[in-house]
């Protein structure tokens, strides 16, 4: 497993209060949302605030690229990489 991966997945977790799933429950490429992991619009705005602090990633509210970096794990595993490229 992706240690970045699993380091977001410990996040989300802990950050929103998860108590009923564990990071290997998670599937890095299934979705945070609806269908998925059942995230909804406050766990992303809690989500979005501790991913800030913990990486150091800005996030835009209403760009189209945000919606695409909180699909799954693994894109915003991926965002944070190109951040930390920069």
């Amino acid at each position: 497993m992706n240690d970045l991966e699993n380091e977001i997945k410990e996040l989300i977790i802990s950050s929103l209060n998860l108590e009923d799933i564990s990071a290997e429950e998670i599937v890095s490429e299934d979705a945070l949302f609806g269908d998925g992991l059942g995230l909804d619009s406050i766990d992303a705005l809690e989500l979005g605030i501790a991913l800030q602090q913990q990486y150091k990633v800005n996030f835009k509210s209403d760009s189209e690229d945000t919606k695409k970096h909180f699909y799954s794990i693994k894109t915003l595993a991926q965002f944070i990489n190109s951040e930390r490229q920069k």
